[in-house]
């Protein structure tokens, strides 16, 4: 897949994101049940996205120029634990060949990110997706790393001077007045929040939790940026 353009009018983000790319083929080792990936496969069988990690060697032709914000391994999770770390160090360093642009990465095993950071392009945004704090609710649709994890090393990156963002998507059930708390302590530059949007029954908040976690999060002033699909859920 080329470095490919992100249209007007996306919910990739709300449109801040300018470009996506992607090196990493096969399944996704934190095989989370509403992942989007997954079900485009399943409907497109484009065969990129199945059996084994594997890197695609062609990706690397790739030339990203300059001016860009780009979302890179927007369709796997590169700082995932199976991923062997010289494929992350050649990403890396296809990224850095280009250090004008902006590089966006988000993962859900944030703990790795500190392995990696000297091999970083320098103007980089590190994400990490968070949809909740219950870790019985996260466990139940996902391998990846508890929750608590996940903050705990977000944090330890933004106290490190990283740039940071959250995503909350698609939110799960769990207490707003937690989640609120330990992404203040986070101290993300943003927080991204949104719905399911594959219809995989997840098990999700009320509209009312949905609404106080939003009141909660720009009480502290950070910015949120709520994908329509959250409508849904706040309005349902």
């Amino acid at each position: 897949m080329p470095l490919t353009k992100v249209k007007a009018g996306s919910n990739m983000y709300q449109g801040w994101v300018t470009h996506t790319h992607t090196h990493l083929g096969g399944v996704c080792p934190h095989d989370c049940k509403y992942c989007y990936v997954q079900a485009m496969e399943r409907r497109f069988k484009h065969g990129r996205y199945v059996g084994e990690l594997k890197l695609i060697e062609k990706e690397f032709k790739a030339q990203y120029g300059e001016g860009k914000t780009i979302f890179m391994e927007h369709c796997n999770d590169l700082f995932a634990k199976a991923v062997p770390e010289e494929w992350i160090r050649s990403v890396l360093d296809h990224c850095k060949q280009w250090p004008e642009n902006e590089y966006v990465f988000q993962t859900k095993n944030p703990a790795r990110y500190d392995q990696f950071l000297s091999r970083m392009p320098p103007r980089r945004l590190l994400g990490c997706t968070i949809e909740t704090m219950n870790a019985g609710v996260a466990s139940a649709v996902s391998k990846a790393p508890i929750p608590l994890r996940r903050a705990n090393a977000m944090r330890k990156l933004s106290e490190a001077g990283e740039r940071t963002f959250i995503t909350v998507e698609p939110i799960l059930r769990g207490s707003p007045g937690l989640l609120a708390n330990v992404i203040a302590s986070i101290k993300p530059d943003f927080v991204n929040i949104g719905a399911d949007s594959k219809g995989s029954g997840l098990d999700e908040p009320s509209g009312a939790d949905v609404r106080t976690l939003i009141k909660l999060i720009n009480k502290r002033g950070i910015e949120i940026r709520a994908k329509s699909n959250l409508g849904r859920l706040i309005d349902g």
